[in-house]
């Protein structure tokens, strides 16, 4: 029989300070914060799929897939007092946070690890591994990049039409994320051809069209700060997605984003112009 835990004794842990967690008594656990208001949907992608979700006032509302086994959950919030968020995943580990209206955000996404769990509604007995041993650490940048990377991979949002095809090959820029600090770039790579395409490079540049009869271009290259996903081929009749981090940045009217794809070893290349307002108007 799967337990079952009230609403009242949801409550309760909610207001509790001291938790029981692996068979042992934890005291003056740290409870962190998070803001949220009633414009975004604020995303929390916990270790385990979610069982259980409640705030502790009706000003504060927590949704997730009830139907289906799913790590996301959105936080929105209307004006008022702070509450606090308790969250149960399938695991039975316990997740405690503080929850704040707040009418500018400067966050939309919390990957949560394990480590931050207060606790485990079944005590332990048998030997459990240490947390610090199989989690990253929460303050790891490249895992937030990963986790975060990994669901854009999977969603279905679009910014425009940005592709271009030579020869079989098609390269287009699906989406362009901002979050935090940085630009998220879902980058897709369809190979109709019958060929194998090795990939040689693909780089991403700034291009400033200088005006005048004597036109001349010129190209300031970035180097992403996280690849995910980077195929070394792409087989013939197959489809790859990735995604490019690159620090933030905006163009004016006379400059645009060119991505180049190179192929290993052949001539299949291809520059794909993106316009300055798709950088400047992420998603």
């Amino acid at each position: 029989m799967k337990p079952f835990i009230s609403i009242s004794s949801l409550l309760f842990l909610l207001s509790s300070v001291t938790t029981f967690a692996q068979g042992t008594i934890h005291k003056n656990i740290t409870i962190d914060t998070i803001y949220a208001n009633d414009t975004k949907n604020v995303a929390l992608f916990f270790p385990e799929p979610i069982r259980q979700g409640i705030t502790g006032a009706d000003h504060f509302i927590f949704t997730f897939n009830r139907e289906t086994e799913n790590y996301l959950g959105l936080l929105q919030a209307k004006p008022g007092k702070e509450s606090n968020l308790l969250v149960i995943n399938k695991n039975g580990s316990i997740f405690s946070y503080i929850v704040k209206y707040k009418k500018q955000l400067s966050q939309f996404n919390y990957f949560i690890p394990l480590s931050n769990s207060i606790g485990n509604e079944k005590p332990e007995t048998l030997n459990p591994k240490p947390i610090d041993s199989v989690q990253p650490k929460i303050n790891s940048r490249d895992y937030y990049y990963q986790r975060f990377c990994d669901y854009l991979l999977e969603r279905q949002q679009k910014l425009g039409k940005i592709n271009k095809h030579y020869q079989g090959i098609e390269l287009s820029v699906d989406n362009i994320v901002f979050d935090t600090e940085e630009l998220y770039f879902v980058i897709q790579i369809k190979n109709k051809s019958s060929l194998d395409f090795d990939l040689n490079f693909l780089k991403l540049s700034v291009e400033t069209r200088q005006k005048g009869k004597q036109k001349s271009l010129q190209r300031l290259y970035f180097e992403p700060i996280y690849i995910q996903n980077i195929p070394s081929k792409i087989a013939r009749q197959k489809t790859t997605k990735l995604v490019y981090v690159l620090p933030k940045f905006s163009l004016s009217n006379d400059r645009r984003a060119v991505l180049e794809l190179n192929e290993k070893k052949g001539e299949r290349n291809i520059e794909l112009k993106i316009s300055h307002r798709f950088i400047n108007h992420p998603n």
